[in-house]
Protein backbone atom coordinates (compact mmCIF):
# COMPACT_ATOMS: atom_id res chain seq x y z
CA UNK A 1 0.00 0.00 0.00
CA UNK A 2 1.27 3.53 -0.64
CA UNK A 3 1.35 6.93 1.29
CA UNK A 4 -1.90 7.76 -0.71
CA UNK A 5 -3.51 4.16 -0.65
CA UNK A 6 -2.98 4.76 3.04
CA UNK A 7 -4.17 8.41 3.59
CA UNK A 8 -7.21 7.43 1.73
CA UNK A 9 -7.93 4.14 3.90
CA UNK A 10 -7.67 6.27 7.21
CA UNK A 11 -9.87 9.09 5.30
CA UNK A 12 -12.96 6.35 4.74
CA UNK A 13 -12.17 4.93 8.01
CA UNK A 14 -12.21 8.74 10.27
CA UNK A 15 -15.35 9.60 7.88
CA UNK A 16 -17.08 6.66 9.12
CA UNK A 17 -17.19 7.34 12.72
CA UNK A 18 -19.61 9.45 14.94
CA UNK A 19 -18.90 12.60 17.33
CA UNK A 20 -17.97 10.69 20.00
CA UNK A 21 -15.90 8.15 18.53
CA UNK A 22 -14.00 10.45 15.69
CA UNK A 23 -13.06 12.73 19.43
CA UNK A 24 -11.52 9.52 21.01
CA UNK A 25 -9.88 9.09 17.86
CA UNK A 26 -8.42 12.32 17.38
CA UNK A 27 -7.14 12.70 20.80
CA UNK A 28 -5.21 9.59 20.59
CA UNK A 29 -3.96 10.31 17.45
CA UNK A 30 -2.48 13.62 17.77
CA UNK A 31 -0.95 12.11 21.14
CA UNK A 32 0.49 9.93 19.22
CA UNK A 33 1.77 12.23 16.76
CA UNK A 34 2.98 14.81 19.33
CA UNK A 35 5.18 12.10 21.24
CA UNK A 36 6.53 11.06 17.46
CA UNK A 37 7.58 14.62 17.24
CA UNK A 38 8.66 15.60 19.92
CA UNK A 39 11.18 12.00 19.61
CA UNK A 40 12.42 13.19 16.27
CA UNK A 41 15.42 15.89 17.49
CA UNK A 42 15.44 18.78 15.06
CA UNK A 43 18.74 19.67 16.59
CA UNK A 44 22.12 17.99 14.71
CA UNK A 45 24.78 15.99 17.00
CA UNK A 46 26.79 19.31 17.23
CA UNK A 47 24.28 21.89 17.79
CA UNK A 48 23.00 19.89 20.28
CA UNK A 49 26.12 19.41 21.94
CA UNK A 50 26.58 23.02 22.19
CA UNK A 51 23.18 23.49 23.52
CA UNK A 52 23.97 21.05 26.00
CA UNK A 53 27.40 22.95 26.69
CA UNK A 54 26.07 25.92 27.06
CA UNK A 55 23.16 24.73 29.39
CA UNK A 56 25.91 23.37 31.80
CA UNK A 57 28.17 26.05 31.96
CA UNK A 58 25.22 28.11 33.32
CA UNK A 59 24.10 25.90 35.91
CA UNK A 60 28.00 26.08 37.10
CA UNK A 61 27.29 30.17 36.83
CA UNK A 62 29.19 30.78 34.17
CA UNK A 63 26.62 33.36 32.61
CA UNK A 64 26.79 36.38 30.55
CA UNK A 65 24.25 39.53 30.17
CA UNK A 66 23.15 40.21 27.17
CA UNK A 67 24.75 43.02 26.39
CA UNK A 68 28.21 41.19 26.75
CA UNK A 69 26.94 37.91 24.48
CA UNK A 70 25.80 40.85 22.03
CA UNK A 71 29.57 42.77 21.80
CA UNK A 72 30.85 39.23 21.66
CA UNK A 73 28.99 38.10 18.94
CA UNK A 74 29.02 41.73 16.86
CA UNK A 75 33.27 41.28 17.29
CA UNK A 76 32.76 37.56 15.84
CA UNK A 77 30.48 37.92 13.46
CA UNK A 78 30.28 41.61 12.70
CA UNK A 79 28.98 40.65 9.19
CA UNK A 80 25.65 39.85 10.67
CA UNK A 81 25.11 43.47 11.84
CA UNK A 82 25.20 45.83 8.97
Amino acid sequence: MNSSEIKLDLFRKIDSLDNSELEKIYNKLIGLLNTATLNKSPLNPELKEALDEALNASKAGKTYSHEEVMQKTKEKYSNLFK
